[in-house]
């Protein structure tokens, strides 16, 4: 399932075809070698790396499956002066799993496809990924290698969720307390920390290269019957008008919970915090679960409101800000 296509870099000079058989063969062998040691092994009838295709075991009974793919780019999604490749690997995992999170679903197991410009490279990017995926309890279980002149990787991921039970963006009501799972603005003041070579006591770089999702509290919000949930993977700002664009609802916010050592608008619009925007009319029932499963408390930030043009944090009609993915015309 892992296929690694002419690793060469664009100005290395090819390798003749013996070679590049033989380098192929090792670097599949050591990536293989890596999801094993990982612990990512197939039960049952399953199939994982190694074979055309990925074989899985069925899905749980009263369950459906939740799919989405994300992809991060050196240099566009990544700083590589201060991020590594292997950081990379984990960044892109966690960016894609954490949307399975917003759904309210459990993680199943994810495939990647890598592009880089030699073996190394593409290993060090495979590691983020297998650690990523380790650390959450999603196994890697296949994927493909492809020569690239920039290294980037993209993620599919597959989630499980109780049937009719998954928690869309689009279902925020006029009314609705509007929540978030946890201070805001971390990353990008760890990226910005690392720019600026500053004292980061907070350990804020590492929010920045190692994020994770919040499952658990996705899974909470689920069982406590909130009415809308959207991860904040590119800012407050633009993922607030993002959930309310699909709910049809405006939106009135009081407070900006900043994390300690960033700036407010990092908390507005730097992204990639991953912590989770909920909707929901009844607070209480939500802060028992999530004080029944021993997570932190969610943070009120104001409420949904019935006219679409509403639109205000801290008494400002807001612009959304944040981290938009463009492409540029040639």
């Amino acid at each position: 399932m892992l296929n690694l296509a002419g690793m060469a870099s664009p100005n290395q000079t090819p390798t003749p075809p013996g070679g590049l058989a033989s380098r192929e063969v090792l670097t599949v062998n050591r990536i293989g070698t890596l999801l094993a040691q990982a612990g990512f092994r197939p039960t049952n009838a399953e199939l994982f790396f190694g074979d055309d295709a990925a074989v899985l075991g069925p899905v749980p009974e009263g369950h459906q499956v939740v799919f989405c793919t994300d992809a991060g780019v050196s240099g566009v999604h990544q700083d590589p002066k201060f991020v590594s490749l292997a950081d990379l690997g984990w960044r892109t995992t966690m960016a894609t799993l954490s949307d399975l999170a917003a759904m309210g679903a459990a993680p199943w197991c994810a495939v990647a496809t890598v592009g880089a410009g030699s073996p190394s490279e593409a290993e060090d990017v495979m590691l983020g990924v297998i650690d990523a995926g380790r650390d959450i309890g999603c196994p890697v279980v296949g994927g493909d290698l492809t020569a690239a002149a920039v290294p980037f990787v993209s993620i599919a991921a597959l989630g499980t969720v109780p049937v009719g039970s998954a928690l869309p963006r689009s279902g925020a009501r006029p009314g609705d307390v509007l929540v978030v799972t946890g201070p805001l603005g971390g990353s990008a003041a760890g990226l910005r920390l690392l720019r600026e070579g500053a004292n980061d006591v907070a350990g804020l770089g590492a929010l920045h290269r190692r994020p994770s999702p919040r499952f658990a509290e996705g899974r909470a919000a689920r069982r406590s019957h909130a009415h809308a949930m959207i991860d904040v993977s590119d800012g407050l700002s633009i993922d607030l008008h993002r959930l309310c664009d699909a709910s049809g609802v405006g939106f009135i916010v009081d407070t900006v919970p900043i994390h300690n050592g960033a700036l407010r608008t990092e908390a507005l619009s730097g992204g990639e915090d991953f912590e989770l925007l909920i909707a929901t009319d009844d607070v209480a029932r939500l802060s028992d679960v999530f004080l029944s499963e021993g997570l932190r408390q969610p943070i009120v930030l104001g409420e949904v409101h019935a006219n679409p043009e509403v639109r205000r944090i801290e008494g400002v009609q807001d612009k959304p800000s944040g981290f938009v993915h463009e492409i540029n015309e040639r």
